[in-house]
């Protein structure tokens, strides 16, 4: 097994290097090793493991199945918030509606009311023109 330690600048951290020549069977369980995993910062990235360490294999492994959960989590968390949004949008429209609808049967009683006004003086002068006329013809007629 071969074993390398390099710092790439003072403020980065240790980057270790293990590889071993030995054809090992815990090669062929690791998936594969070019996992790269876009949502996570590139110090949470999985680190290559150890073939030669089972222990580093298997960290690697559960590593990387951590990373497609946090994937998966992070997918649901937006869509979520993208059905949130869309929610809140929804709201602020049926309180458009809500008010508009206020506005609306407060509109229709004012009208209402402004018609039965409006009826009662019609019946009035209608009354008033019948007793008009039915004076008119009783003087035409005493004449």
């Amino acid at each position: 097994m071969i074993t390398s330690t390099r710092r790439l600048s003072p403020d980065k951290s240790e980057v270790r290097i293990a590889f071993s020549l030995d054809d090992t069977p815990d090669v062929k369980d690791v998936e594969d090793l070019s996992h790269t995993f876009p949502d996570l910062e590139q110090r949470l990235q999985p680190v290559l493991p150890c073939m030669s360490l089972k222990e580093s294999v298997q960290v690697y492994k559960e590593h990387c199945r951590m990373a497609r959960e946090f994937h998966q989590v992070k997918h649901e968390i937006a869509v979520l918030e993208d059905c949130k949004r869309k929610l809140l949008a929804e709201r602020v429209e049926d309180e458009k509606v809500a008010m508009e609808i206020v506005r609306l049967e407060e509109e229709f009683r004012r009208l209402t009311e402004e018609n039965r006004a409006l009826v009662m003086v019609h019946r009035e002068r209608t009354q008033q023109l019948d007793r008009l006329c039915r004076t008119d013809r009783t003087r035409q007629d005493s004449l």
